[in-house]
C-alpha cells in the first residue's frame, strides 16, 4: 500500500485533529502518500480530496473540531453513493482509508470494506457510546467542559436557593451524565441505561431540604428526556422553582485535553499500521490502556455497557 486517505464524519469531537495529524505523519514517516477527504462521505462522493503534507497538519493537535470538516450523508447509505465514493478513491489512487467518527461512520466504512476497499475506523464521538474501546475521542474533553459548567451553575444554584436541571449530550448513552454528575457532586444523575422513578428524585430533594440544603443539581442525559419537560415534572411535584441549563454544542467544541490528544495520536498511529499490514474492516480502540482492534461486525454486536458501580456510588455519596 502506497497511498491512504483520511476523513472525519458525523458529529465533530475534540481530538479529531490530533487523530488526523497522527494518521498523516505516521503515514509520511513510512513513505506513504496521504490524502485528506473533506466534508466526510459527502465530500468523498463529490471528490473533495486533497493531498496532505507534513505542514498540512502543523499546529492542529491543540485545536478542537476538524480541519477536514464533517458532514452527514444519507446518499452514502445507498449502493449508488458508495460506488461514487469508491470511484473517487480509485481516481486519486487511494488504496486504504481511515475513517474517524461514530456508529454511522463505522457503518459506512464497513460497506466500503465489503466492496473490497480496506477501511479502518477510529472512534470519534463525545458520547463514548462505541463498543470495543474504553474511551472515544473527545469524551474526556467534553466531560471537562460539562464539569466546568456544573461548577459554575452550582454557584448560582446556591445563591438563589434553586433546583437546577443540567441537560447533557450523549444520545442514547449516559456516560457523559454519569461521569460529570459524579465528578460534579450532583445530587441526582439520570441516565437511559438505568432510568428513574420520579418519587425517588423528589424524595431526594425533600430529604435534602429537611437537613437544610438550599439547592439541588440534577444531571440529565438527553436520551432520557428534555430538561424543560423534566423541570416541569419537578416543579409540579415539589412546588420548587426549577431552572434548566441545556449545555448543547459547547460540549463538542474546545481545546482537547492531554488525554484526548494522546488517545487520538495512539489510535491514529495504529490505524496506519493496520493498513500497512493489509488489515481491513477493523475498528481501533483502547482497553485497559492497551491499543486493541476489532472487526466492525464485532463492534456492532457488542453491547454498550454503563459502569453501574459508578452509578451506585453517586447515589451513596449524594445522600
Amino acid at each position: 500500500m502506497k497511498t491512504i486517505g483520511v476523513l472525519t464524519s458525523g458529529g465533530d469531537s475534540p481530538g479529531m485533529n490530533a487523530a488526523v495529524r497522527a494518521v498523516v505523519r505516521k503515514a509520511i514517516y513510512h513513505n506513504l502518500n496521504v490524502y485528506g477527504i473533506y466534508q466526510g462521505y459527502a465530500g468523498l462522493m463529490a471528490g473533495n480530496i486533497k493531498k496532505l503534507e507534513l505542514g498540512s497538519v502543523g499546529d492542529i493537535i491543540h485545536r478542537g473540531g476538524t480541519i477536514l470538516y464533517t458532514a452527514r450523508s444519507e446518499e452514502f447509505k445507498t449502493l449508488e453513493g458508495q460506488q461514487k465514493g469508491i470511484e473517487q478513491l480509485k481516481k486519486h489512487g487511494i488504496e486504504g482509508l481511515v475513517v474517524i467518527g461514530g456508529d454511522g461512520s463505522y457503518r459506512g466504512a464497513q460497506k466500503l470494506t465489503e466492496h473490497g476497499f480496506p477501511c479502518i475506523g477510529l472512534p470519534g464521538t463525545i458520547d463514548n457510546d462505541i463498543a470495543g474501546t474504553d474511551y472515544t475521542i473527545g469524551f474526556n474533553t467534553a466531560l471537562h467542559t460539562v464539569i466546568d459548567a456544573i461548577d459554575k451553575i452550582r454557584d448560582t444554584a446556591t445563591s438563589h436557593e434553586r433546583t437546577f436541571i443540567i441537560e447533557v449530550m450523549g444520545r442514547h448513552a449516559g456516560d457523559i451524565a454519569l461521569w460529570a454528575g459524579l465528578a460534579g457532586g450532583a445530587e441526582t444523575i439520570i441516565i437511559p441505561e438505568i432510568g428513574f422513578k420520579l418519587e425517588d428524585v423528589v424524595g431526594r430533594i425533600k430529604s435534602g431540604q429537611k437537613r437544610g440544603k438550599k439547592h439541588t443539581i440534577i444531571v440529565l442525559a438527553e436520551g432520557v428526556s428534555s430538561g424543560v419537560d423534566f423541570a416541569k415534572l419537578i416543579e409540579r411535584e415539589t412546588q420548587l422553582e426549577t431552572r434548566v441549563s441545556v449545555l448543547g454544542h459547547i460540549q463538542r467544541g474546545g481545546t482537547p485535553t492531554a488525554f484526548d490528544r494522546v488517545l487520538s495520536s495512539r489510535l491514529g498511529g495504529r490505524a496506519v499500521e493496520l493498513l500497512m499490514d493489509g488489515k481491513a474492516g477493523r475498528a481501533v480502540g483502547m482497553e485497559k490502556n492497551q491499543i486493541v482492534d476489532y472487526s466492525f461486525d464485532e463492534v456492532f454486536s457488542m453491547p454498550h455497557n454503563i459502569d453501574e458501580s459508578m452509578y451506585r456510588l453517586s447515589q451513596e455519596l449524594s445522600i
